[in-house]
């Protein structure tokens, strides 16, 4: 199984500016042989041909971890049923979560709590557009 935690420090910087829209950071992942990174900042923000990339590709923890971010209880299973603790305790942190919070600060893993940081303001800003009137589609 693949890990957040086996990526150089630089590369997840790609990824959090990725996960920002910065298409020039997803280029780059692209480019630079991380094209399961580009896929899961693209899931992260809601696009369903990213997740099953994922899926079909070989990293399926990446996507089980986009729906676990999501609060979606089956990944969250999934993500604890096949030990992913690291996936696991990330996706809880994106949700807020303290303990999980905690459990990065006090392991002075600064890169995951710069993602969790960025990845629940992307959150924040995805609900606040789905609840705008102004920008909801009429069938």
């Amino acid at each position: 199984m693949h890990c957040l935690s086996d990526y150089d420090v630089k590369v997840l910087l790609a990824l959090n500016e990725s996960i920002k829209g910065k298409e020039e950071f997803a280029r780059f992942l692209m480019d630079n042989g991380f094209p399961e990174l580009a896929a899961l900042s693209a899931a992260i923000n809601s696009k369903t041909d990213a997740l099953d990339w994922l899926l079909t590709h070989g990293y399926p923890e990446f996507a089980v971890l986009s729906n676990a971010i999501d609060n979606e209880p089956v990944a969250i299973l999934w993500l604890e049923r096949y030990h992913c603790d690291l996936l696991s305790k990330f996706a809880a942190a994106c949700r807020q979560e303290i303990d999980a919070i905690q459990w990065f600060a006090d392991r002075h893993l600064d890169i995951f709590i710069f993602l969790i940081r960025t990845i629940h303001d992307v959150l924040k800003f995805q609900s606040w557009d789905s609840s705008d009137i102004h920008k909801m589609r009429r069938s």
